[in-house]
């Protein structure tokens, strides 16, 4: 069973918690920027509906790949709270560094969402509510189970330290099920898989419809999955101290 690490408030002192959390805002703005940008786009641009879709799922998938590639090194390239609770429930981040993660992406998806209020003269701001003939229930298990094939696919590609020929393709893999998840779920809950993305635009618009259920079914999804993929899939080897191998 995992340990989640408590951590300590001096964690947000240390340069290597600084920098991730300023690479942290750069990649999530940007990550934003360019998803709630194209789906913008989609709704100024007349045209087929499914066409849109897929406009907006290969956006969402490309710039996923692209910033976690980018944040992977200094911050992890989280770029969501659920995926940020998911590490947690792992044993991969301290709950103190976590909680910074979580304002620091909200603040970036507001800054964001601003930004693209401001540049586009006011457009309005597409917020993630449920399709007609969807409740809330319904929408809660549809966001657990999109976000649970996100984390699930962001422990075995990027977490997993056997990933054997998957290794160095997690930042794609991982924006291609973002991707397939919005082309399967769009047209219904809006397959947000993150509250940090459905966060911004509610806020900007000043548009709370549905939005709760955008918070519990992704973390409900991102902690599921990173509590059994750690617990189930992953096996560490043990290394002896030195003592134990009598080499001192």
């Amino acid at each position: 069973m995992a340990k989640i690490a408590i951590g300590s408030i001096h964690e947000v002192t240390k340069p290597d918690c600084i920098h991730a959390l300023i690479v942290e805002f750069i990649v999530t703005f940007i990550f934003i920027f360019a998803g709630v940008g194209s789906a913008m786009t989609t709704e100024k641009l007349v045209g087929n509906e499914v066409v849109a879709l897929f406009f907006v799922a290969m956006a969402h998938a490309l710039v996923v790949a692209v910033t976690i590639s980018a944040g992977l090194r200094i911050s992890g390239g989280h770029l969501n709270p659920a995926v940020t609770l998911g590490l947690l429930v792992g044993g991969h981040i301290t709950v103190v560094r976590s909680l910074l993660y979580w304002i620091d992406q909200l603040l970036a998806s507001v800054a964001a969402c601003a930004l693209l209020s401001y540049l586009t003269g006011g457009l309005a701001l597409p917020v993630h509510t449920l399709a007609a003939g969807m409740d809330s229930l319904q929408g809660v298990i549809m966001e657990i189970v999109l976000t649970f094939s996100l984390l699930f696919t962001v422990y075995a590609t990027l977490v997993d330290p056997k990933k054997g020929s998957l290794d160095g393709l997690g930042p794609l893999l991982t924006g291609l099920i973002v991707g397939a998840n919005i082309m399967a779920a769009g047209s219904f809950s809006g397959a947000s898989m993150n509250p940090a993305r459905s966060f911004g635009p509610a806020l900007v618009a000043g548009d709370w419809t549905d939005h709760w259920v955008y918070w519990v079914g992704p973390l409900i999804g991102g902690g599921l999955a990173g509590l059994i993929y750690e617990n189930f899939f992953i096996v560490r080897t043990h290394v002896p101290l030195a003592r134990d191998e009598e080499s001192y």
